[in-house]
């Protein structure tokens, strides 16, 4: 049973490691991250830019904070923590979970809600989503 947590675990120690990193170093400060060469060169904000004071947020305990950086990301948190809970759960029960790739169904109502993100952030009326 060991054996089988040792990709969740894994998992785990990566992205608490990156976790960690982003809840110590504040991106709110300039000068410990780049800035996002999207904004820089477009002057609108990507589907990322707010993510990493987003996920600084959660690991002060503000989700509301979080929310208002990027909603985008926070939604991604929660599946990426929800997978990973599926992944161990059956791992540890001995079974194998393979990872699909999303049918184009999917993969076109991802792409269509990151892209209809984008646009409605960089408008007046979606400004309440912009970091």
């Amino acid at each position: 049973m060991a054996r089988g947590l040792a990709g969740p675990a894994a998992a785990f120690a990566a992205v608490a490691s990156a976790t960690a990193y982003v809840g110590l170093v504040d991106p709110n400060h300039p000068g410990h991250y780049p800035v996002c060469p999207f904004l820089r060169i477009t002057g609108w904000w990507c589907p990322g830019c707010g993510g990493l004071r987003c996920v600084h947020a959660l690991t002060r305990g503000d989700p509301r904070t979080a929310l208002h950086d990027n909603a985008l990301v926070l939604a991604g948190c929660a599946a990426a923590v929800l997978v990973w809970a599926h992944w161990t759960y059956r791992s540890a029960r001995g079974r194998r979970t393979r990872l699909r790739a999303p049918g184009r169904g999917t993969t076109a109502a991802l792409v269509a809600a990151v892209l209809a993100f984008t646009v409605l952030r960089n408008t007046p009326a979606g400004a309440f989503l912009a970091p």
